[in-house]
């Protein structure tokens, strides 16, 4: 039986709509998130995604220590209460410690673990006591079934406001291969998945210095997910990736969104939520 989780001001899981988790990978300035969470917002609704905007006030696992990382907690979580007050939206960021989870969990509607994150008991003990609901993304280096474990140390720490989040799996080096296996084993645990449609098409550690990507892959991988049953959507989008300052070699043109949420707008609702087919 599905559960049904709270995501802001609107529910996710079960036979609830698609939803979308979408916007810049790093917070660069307060303009560009505000204006980014505005038209993410119009194209979510013109389409009909239930919408949560994500963006991240520290990207802690750069790959050169010289790469731009945030603003910083304080004046994150500061621009990220706005596009609550000002665009309306629920908003989600990555937490990375248990004392940023106590002061993000004050702002945000859910709180992220990242991949590299996703066992670490202590933090997903301090994010499930918030009473947030917690995504957590699966490790690239764990298989699906492994996410139980995951969804245990969340459950016995007193909370089912849990979604897991599919972002690929290290295969070889510099590479990651998605198996869309993944979707359902992970949706037999009981919660919402969501498809990581911009970190799956990574290529980590590809350009030495920081990671490249696959953009042409998106529409694909997003297609299948859809297909296959995924509750929904994670993207980062930015008005212009090749003058972004994270992801921007994976991250969707804010100018393309809409025609590819048209795409999986009609695939999800000829696929539904999974088949009742079995063999």
């Amino acid at each position: 039986m599905m559960q049904d989780v709270p995501l802001g001001d609107f529910p996710g899981g079960g036979e609830h709509p698609h939803f979308l988790i979408a916007g810049p990978c790093v917070i660069e300035n307060e303009q560009i998130v505000l204006d980014t969470a505005y038209q993410v917002a119009a194209i979510a609704r013109s389409v009909g995604f239930p919408y949560l905007f994500k963006s991240s006030y520290d990207k802690a696992n750069r790959s050169s220590i010289h790469s731009y990382r945030g603003p910083g907690m304080k004046e994150g979580l500061a621009i990220l209460q706005k596009v609550k007050e000002q665009v309306r939206v629920p908003v989600l960021t990555d937490v990375h410690s248990v004392e940023e989870i106590r002061q993000a969990a004050q702002i945000v509607d859910v709180v992220q673990i990242p991949a590299f994150l996703c066992r670490q008991t202590d933090l997903l003990v301090a994010a499930a006591q918030t009473g947030k609901t917690v995504n957590v993304k699966k490790g690239q280096f764990l298989s699906p079934w492994d996410m139980s474990n995951v969804v245990k140390k969340l459950e016995e720490s007193g909370t089912r406001r849990i979604v897991l989040t599919e972002r690929g799996s290290s295969f070889g080096y510099n590479n990651l291969a998605v198996d869309m296996r993944a979707l359902p084993v992970l949706k037999g645990l009981g919660y919402p998945v969501v498809f990581d449609v911009t970190h799956s098409v990574q290529l980590p550690g590809g350009g030495g210095t920081h990671s490249s990507g696959q953009r042409e892959f998106i529409a694909p991988l997003a297609r299948a997910a859809a297909a296959a049953g995924c509750d929904g959507f994670f993207m980062e989008v930015h008005p212009n990736p090749e003058q972004a300052l994270s992801d921007g070699a994976t991250m969707v043109p804010l100018n393309k969104l809409k025609v590819l949420l048209e795409e999986l707008k009609q695939i999800c609702q000829a696929a539904g939520k999974g088949s009742d087919v079995t063999f």
